[in-house]
């Protein structure tokens, strides 16, 4: 397991505090559409998939294996239920999903950010359903980031409207063989260690950090989210994410951040091409050891188990001082029902089979590499103490205990991660971009996005 940037208590349990969205639609339980509610109505029995052959349409996200791997097992255990599956890229989902969700609308449905889609009543009001299962007595941080107020605003309150798979976090995954070519026999425990490696590793022909950052998707926003981990405090960012009144993305310690990261792209510290790659190639390159780390998220712990067992570490992104807090992203991998769903009944009974069955639980860890949502005392699957996953399940702790969990960036509304993190971060790798100027632009697109909405 990787070493921890600093001691813990022993036994500290492993959980991630966090939650995500929420706000009304049609009753549990309806075929049909229903007329907005404020509330959801209740469900006196918690419902369940039948016996009747049904078909489940769902709309996931390319390239994650945890969603079809529980939709198998479920149909193993549910053998009348089938599932329809549609595969999307996320920034694809994103710019699909009003459209989807009031055309053809899905049963279960990956989710970005929902503020919108609450707002225009394309979601399903999950609050019936949370009685009927008891969702509403599981740790209350895990669906914080899943509850709306009425109208979409503020996250983090008011109506539960989706709920997570799991709870993902990102950090620093990084080669151990590669590593021990520059000396480095422990993760970085602060930002000028981390700085040093990544400067040896170039002086050593090794590529520092493997990203991607092409196509759609801005992927330098995940080293960017943890530079600003390493700067400042995760709550100002969180009340900017959530849409708190006058919370503001442009701050002191954020322009620190995106300092931070200018200085690595001229530095060389990225590959020269980062702009031309995308996820699946950024993942190559690391399973094939062309660099030392790259920023992800513990989504990837059972593949990298798999595909380099034993060979990479993990990490959270270190403080900018020695002994400063930890923080990351951590956000539900997000799922929500349509409003008009036809199956809404059979998708909540699957979301409370993902958090509460043992073996949906296993798959959960195995495969996802976090920890399932779900009761406080709900089972645990034993985890080998020297894999990728145990170190990311470990790091949640630490996370935890730091009350450390920030959502991610791009999900601050609907089109701030398309039309604003990504062609910003793309033109400040190109030099068309400053970073002070990066968070100007971004503060003032989210400004006119609030408004428009």
């Amino acid at each position: 397991m990787a070493r921890r940037v600093r001691p813990r208590r022993a036994g500290a349990a492993l959980i991630i505090a966090m939650g995500t969205l929420a706000a009304a639609c049609a009753a549990p339980g309806s075929d049909s559409p229903q007329p907005r509610a404020t509330t959801a109505s209740p469900v006196s029995t918690a419902p369940t998939c039948g016996t009747a052959p049904i078909t489940m349409n769902g709309y996931f996200e390319t390239g994650f294996p945890l969603p079809k791997a529980l939709t198998t097992e479920f149909t193993k255990q549910h053998p009348n239920v089938t599932w329809n599956i549609r595969e999307d890229q996320f920034a694809v989902i994103t710019q699909n999903a009003p459209r989807v969700l009031a055309d053809n609308p899905p049963d279960l449905m990956r989710l970005p950010q929902v503020s919108e889609l609450v707002k225009d009543d394309l979601l399903k009001n999950l609050d019936g359903y949370a009685t009927a299962f008891g969702w509403d007595t599981w740790p209350a941080s895990q669906l914080e980031q899943l509850r709306l107020g009425q109208g979409g605003r503020p996250r983090g309150e008011g109506s539960l409207y989706a709920l997570g798979l799991n709870m993902s976090m990102t950090g620093l995954f990084y080669n151990k063989e590669l590593a021990a070519r520059i000396g480095m026999s422990a993760p970085p425990a602060t930002l000028a260690e981390l700085d040093q490696a990544l400067d040896k590793a170039k002086k050593a022909g090794i590529t520092p950090i493997v990203q991607f950052n092409g196509g759609a998707t801005g992927g330098l926003a995940f080293p960017l989210q943890n530079l600003m981990a390493s700067y400042g405090p995760a709550a100002p960012i969180n009340d900017w994410i959530f849409q708190k009144p006058g919370a503001t993305i442009d701050t002191p310690s954020n322009l620190q951040a995106a300092q931070h990261l200018e200085r690595w792209i001229k530095a060389g510290y990225f590959q020269k091409d980062v702009n031309a790659v995308d996820y699946a190639t950024m993942m190559s390159r690391f399973i094939d050891g062309q660099g030392l780390f790259m920023f992800n998220g513990d989504w990837e712990s059972g593949n990298l188990d798999k595909q380099m067992a034993g060979d990479v570490g993990f990490a959270l992104m270190p403080p900018a001082q020695q002994g400063g807090k930890l923080a990351a992203m951590s956000a539900p991998l997000t799922f929500g029902i349509a409003a008009n769903a036809r199956n809404a009944d059979c998708a909540a009974f699957f979301l409370n089979w993902v958090a509460t069955d043992k073996r949906a639980r296993e798959i959960g860890v195995e495969v996802g590499g976090s920890r399932p949502m779900g009761p406080a005392d709900a089972y645990m699957p034993a985890v080998a103490q020297d894999t990728v996953t145990a170190s990311t399940l470990a790091a949640g702790a630490d996370i935890a205990e730091d009350n450390g969990a920030m959502d991610f960036i791009a999900n601050a509304t609907g089109a701030i991660y398309a039309k604003s993190w990504t062609p910003n971060l793309q033109k400040l790798v190109a030099g068309e971009q400053t970073a002070q100027g990066l968070l100007k632009a971004v503060q003032a697109d989210y400004a006119g996005q609030l408004e428009g909405n």
